[in-house]
């Protein structure tokens, strides 16, 4: 084991304290949670970094999401024209591209995986899975069966997944409330993962199977930190076994369920739009003003300066490479205030310009794999209030905490990665 396998390894610990002095280290101490959450995320970091036929497995699942993702281009390009091909590519009547376009290149997949998740739903092939991975995590993890389905169905969905649990928020006990949305927040639904996929598939070719991995992994890391933080100390309603998924809207066939799920993506690309003109233009404006201020060794105050400092001693303690540790600390206090967007976007250009070392690229793409910024602690108790609208104060006064707990888990699935990355040939590349 290298010094920076040590660190990490340390780090990952030194997360796991932080979350149970931040809950004013209550009893019942988790014991079970903690010990099953990080044997299973153990077992699963050493199936993907140490077992090299799961390799295989990680360039097939990449393989499939890129495909699916080249033909979802089809219809931005019948729409956009060359605005929808990426730079050094063509339309197939031969016009070139005009270089990157967000809107146009990215925000389309956005509408094509949630028109395709819905139509999946629709055919009832995905509901079998969010139940074997419930169990999964319930007989693991100690969960609740609601906490374990919700958990299984973020891969998939985004705060969507409150529906699958929609019956059983009434009476959930604030741990489980805790649970769920801190799971919502440390993971990636299909949806999102495909921008980030759109971002990182030329510099970092099995981008796509290591973020599946990422966001498997979050679920642990979620439900330890936060036990961690909230230990249950009632008894869930569903504690016994994993209750059946519940259904989502009927629609009257196939082509229905398409038109919803494409009517859903189209608001989500739409949210992410306006959110990212309202945040990027006000941090814009602040940049402007701290560059006014003044500089600090001949380059101008910025926001991303600032969280720079504040985040590289937490890019250190994942076991990022030194050289690399104020880059990855900007990363990682982006992604908190600006979404994960624009640090999976500057990550992408760090990557094609060789500015990361082939260990900080590992790390930071497992630790910045979640819908964790301030911005989704708002969607997330807004929709499950919602769903739920007598637990309104109970979920808004665990939102804060919830946030905490998915910026832990996340990083700790960075640290993980730390853990376990010492230089394996072919994880980024084929």
């Amino acid at each position: 084991m290298s010094w920076l396998n040590l660190v990490s390894t340390v780090g990952f610990v030194l997360l796991g304290a932080i979350a149970w002095f931040a809950g004013g280290m209550k009893r019942p101490f988790p014991k079970r949670t903690v010990i099953g959450a990080t044997a299973l995320m153990g077992a699963l970091g050493i199936v993907v970094f140490l077992v090299p036929q799961t390799r295989t497995v990680l360039v097939w699942a990449n393989d499939i999401v890129l495909a699916v993702l080249s033909g979802a281009n089809s219809g931005a390009e019948f729409l956009f024209g060359p605005l929808a091909m990426g730079p050094g590519q063509s339309t197939g009547a031969d016009e070139p591209s005009i270089g990157f376009v967000l809107a146009a290149q990215v925000l389309p997949a956005v509408v094509f995986f949630a028109a395709l998740m819905a139509a999946l739903y629709h055919l009832r092939l995905l509901q079998p899975i969010v139940r074997l991975l419930g169990r999964l995590f319930h007989r693991t993890l100690g969960l609740s069966g609601a906490e374990a389905l919700a958990g299984a169905s973020n891969i998939f969905f985004g705060v969507e997944s409150a529906t699958t649990v929609r019956p059983y928020l009434e009476r959930m006990t604030r741990s489980e409330l805790l649970t769920v949305l801190t799971c919502g927040m440390s993971t990636v639904a299909s949806t999102t993962l495909a921008i980030y996929v759109l971002f990182l598939k030329d510099g970092f070719p099995q981008i796509a199977g290591h973020l599946i991995s990422a966001s498997v992994l979050s679920i642990p890391a979620a439900v330890l930190v936060s036990k961690l933080l909230l230990p249950e100390t009632e008894t869930p309603a569903t504690m016994g076994d994993v209750p059946p998924v519940a259904e989502g809207p009927s629609h009257r066939n196939s082509i229905a369920a398409l038109a919803a799920g494409s009517w859903d993506g189209l608001k989500l690309a739409a949210g992410i739009s306006t959110l990212l003109i309202a945040v990027l233009g006000v941090v814009g404006v602040l940049d402007f003003a701290l560059g006014k201020i003044g500089s600090v060794a001949g380059e101008p105050l910025s926001f991303s300066l600032i969280l720079g400092w504040v985040f590289t001693p937490v890019a250190w303690l994942l076991g990022i490479e030194g050289g690399d540790t104020r880059a990855a600390g900007q990363l990682l206090g982006q992604r908190l205030i600006l979404t994960e967007i624009p640090a999976y976007r500057e990550l992408a250009v760090m990557v094609q310009q060789g500015a990361l070392s082939p260990r900080s690229i590992v790390v930071l793409s497992y630790a910045l794999c979640g819908f964790t910024h301030v911005a989704s602690m708002g969607i997330f108790v807004g929709g499950f209030s919602a769903l739920a609208p007598s637990r309104r104060d109970d979920l808004a006064s665990l939102g804060p905490k919830a946030l905490l707990g998915a910026i832990l888990a996340t990083l700790m699935t960075g640290a993980l990665a730390g853990m376990l990355f010492h230089g394996q040939t072919g994880l980024i590349a084929s």
